[in-house]
Formats: C-alpha cells, sequence, structure tokens
C-alpha cells in the first residue's frame, strides 16, 4: 500500500500507569462488572521507561501519561522525573482527575512537568457527584488553582459534553477560558459504556459550537506537530482558547498522531478498535530492544494501514475506557 502523503507523522505515545481511578464517572466503565488488574500484571516503572525508551527510537517525542487516575500510583512523581531523562523524549504530560492536584502539583512541577490536562465536565458540586460519584469538585478546583499558581501550561480542561446532564453548562465551561489562560476543549461522548446510554446523552459538537457563537468570532489557532485531534480556537478578550474534540461526528484517522500503551502492557494502534499487540509477554520473556522494536513498528504500519491485515473501522473500542487509559 502506498503511503498517504498527507497522513499525520505518528509522534505521539499515550501511556497508561494504572487502572484504578478514585472516581467512578458514569462515561468511562461498567463499575459493576469491572475488575482491577491483578498488580503483577500492571507494568512496573522500569518496564515502561524501557518501552518508552524503545518508542522514542521509532518517532515517539511526545508521551502523556494517563490512568485510570494516574495520580493514585504510589511512585509516580519520581517515574516522570525519569521519563523526562529518555533521550529523544521532547514532551512529557500528564491527564489528571485533579482530586489529588492540590496535594501533588509542587512535586509534579519540580520534575519538570509542565503539561497539564485536567478532566472538569460541570462547575455544579450536586452535578459533579452525579457524573463522578464522588463529592471531589471543591478539591478539582482547589487543585487546579494550585497548578496555575506553580506555573503549568498549557493548562487543559478536558470537558466530555452531556446531553441532558450538563450542556446547559457549556457557556460557564467556556468562560472558564475567558477569565483564565486555559485551554477549554469540548470533547464528543463516545460508545464506550453502552449504546442506549450513548445515544440518550449524546450532543454533537457541531451543536456545541453553534451555541457559542454568542462569545463571539472563533479565530482557527495553530497547532504543533505532536498535538492531538482537537481543534483550537481564540475568541476577543479571552485569555485562554477553546478546543474542539469530535471523534464522533468528525473522525480523524487520516491525522491521528498517537498510539496507546495499556496498563497491562497491550499497544493500540487505534482506540475505537480492539486490535493490540502485547508487549507485556515479550518484555518479560527477555526480549531484546530490536524485537521490542519491530512489534512497535508492527503497530506503526498497521495505523498507516501498510500492513497485510489494515484495521477495521468499528464504532466501540473493545474494552473499557479506564483500561486502555483513554
Amino acid at each position: 500500500m502506498r503511503e498517504d502523503p498527507g497522513a499525520a507523522k505518528i509522534n505521539y505515545l499515550r501511556l497508561s500507569v494504572t487502572d484504578r481511578c478514585n472516581l467512578r464517572c458514569r462515561y468511562c466503565t461498567y463499575w459493576r462488572d469491572w475488575r482491577k488488574l491483578p498488580s503483577g500484571e500492571i507494568l512496573r516503572y522500569e518496564e515502561l521507561l524501557r518501552l518508552a525508551a524503545i518508542a522514542a527510537e521509532m518517532g515517539i517525542s511526545k508521551v502523556r501519561i494517563t490512568g485510570g487516575e494516574p495520580l493514585v500510583r504510589r511512585g509516580l512523581v519520581d517515574f516522570i522525573g525519569k521519563l523526562h531523562q529518555v533521550a529523544g523524549i521532547a514532551k512529557v504530560c500528564l491527564t489528571s482527575n485533579g482530586v489529588l492536584l492540590e496535594e501533588l502539583g509542587p512535586a509534579l512541577y519540580e520534575t519538570g512537568l509542565r503539561h497539564l490536562n485536567v478532566s472538569l465536565d460541570t462547575l455544579r458540586r450536586e452535578r459533579y457527584r452525579q457524573i463522578t460519584g464522588r463529592d471531589n469538585l471543591a478539591a478539582v478546583l482547589a487543585g487546579l488553582e494550585r497548578a496555575a499558581s506553580l506555573g503549568f501550561h498549557p493548562l487543559k480542561i478536558n470537558c466530555v459534553v452531556l446531553q441532558g446532564i450538563n450542556d446547559d453548562e457549556l457557556l460557564d465551561l467556556a468562560l472558564l477560558a475567558r477569565d483564565h489562560p486555559w485551554q477549554v476543549r469540548f470533547i464528543e461522548l463516545m460508545p464506550t459504556v453502552s449504546q442506549e446510554w450513548w445515544q440518550r446523552h449524546f450532543l454533537p459538537l457541531s451543536e456545541v459550537l453553534r451555541r457559542l457563537t454568542v462569545l463571539g468570532p472563533l479565530m482557527p489557532s495553530t497547532c504543533s506537530p505532536t498535538d492531538g485531534p482537537a481543534r483550537i480556537f481564540r475568541l476577543p478578550g479571552f485569555q485562554g482558547e477553546l478546543g474542539f474534540i469530535t471523534p464522533m461526528t468528525g473522525h480523524h484517522c487520516r491525522t491521528c498522531n498517537r498510539l496507546r500503551l495499556t496498563a497491562d502492557g497491550k499497544l493500540r494502534p487505534c482506540l475505537m478498535q480492539p486490535g493490540e499487540l502485547d508487549l507485556k509477554g515479550p518484555l518479560r520473556l527477555g526480549l531484546g530492544d530490536g524485537l521490542l522494536g519491530y512489534l512497535f513498528r508492527e503497530a506503526l504500519d498497521l495505523k498507516a494501514g501498510n500492513a497485510a491485515s489494515p484495521l477495521a473501522p468499528s464504532h466501540h473500542p473493545g474494552r473499557s475506557m479506564i483500561s486502555i487509559g483513554g
């Protein structure tokens, strides 16, 4: 198959360090049926660092730490410090729900971490409890203020739009970018729990954009080569920016630049396709870096459509978001 000259360069790895979380967000997984991984099945930090180094040799220059909730794993701060030292990794980022950010923010900043994404779907306490199952909104807001005061930048807010649940707060959430130098990103709900629940609460971002036109003209902002799929806009009088991520109505497969490594060592070329390559098994059997690198190359070929059995389209990731890493 001929290489697509307009396709994105694969330079971004989302690296999940745990499937544990201190929240129970309704769009994340079936919590009644979920079984956490035995601790021995989760990759050790030294294994993650070795795989990150191999990924860098394959062209990965940006790594985002995800979970579950990464801040619940002990030793994460030291791991992030070591990840910054991996040759070829130019950018290290963290996605968190923000519950532990006020406490751990200073130590994270000391590692050199600057890129931070925080999940926040509502500004109302009772609604936050409804969505996440926990009464932690005050802790998240305090964590955001602490991160801003420390100097984290860019500081991005991830908001999953839920029709009938939080879509009456779109303006309030967007105005966070007026009052702070933050990037507020609206994300379409994906069918990761049930089709019925997704259909009930899905709202296309075209409707979100329509509702936000009252804020003023949206001016496109430039993106860097390692940025993800968000379309970014500036508005007059805003300190920050707005972002829009459309995994359902605006597929970005051709321009997707990322791979995902799950906490149990499975390399996924695509979020919405259940195909995975096992790295943990070969890693623990003692395979050398060259053979592990071959598996990374196979994932890259699958993503680029150059493999003998290319990825097939799908509308479900095959397992819950908490076990993939988002």
